[in-house]
């Protein structure tokens, strides 16, 4: 089975940077395609930055030029780098992977992290 687990959030003040991490783990043949996700309480989970299977990156509007995403393929890791941080970033943050199990091999699933908060004073 494949997990995803999260690390790196906390409490921040409004300007201030934090970084997540989500590594894939388990019996993994090729994850492809990562990404983060987040929900605010009381509305729908949204994207926010991903990599597609061809390594294009993909981001929410509202944190271009503030969030970067990166990953390092040989750890099945995905960064999320978050800069000027507002209040309204203020969710619980969660890792997404598409990828394939060795054992359903060759379907493809979504996985989902146990996701992380992230919260943001004012």
């Amino acid at each position: 089975q494949v997990q995803l687990v999260e690390s790196g959030g906390g409490l921040v003040q409004a300007g201030g940077s934090l970084r997540l991490s989500c590594a894939a783990s388990g019996s993994i043949f090729r994850i492809n395609a990562m990404g983060w996700y987040r929900q605010a309480p009381g509305k729908q989970r949204e994207l926010v930055a991903s990599f597609n299977s061809g390594g294009s990156t993909n981001y929410a509007d509202s944190v271009k030029d503030r969030f970067t995403i990166s990953r390092d393929n040989a750890k099945n890791t995905v960064y999320l780098q978050m800069n000027s941080l507002k209040p309204e970033d203020t969710a619980v943050y969660f890792c997404n992977a598409d990828g394939i199990d060795v054992m359903t091999y060759p379907s493809s699933r979504v996985y989902w992290g146990q996701g992380t908060q992230v919260t943001v004073s004012s």
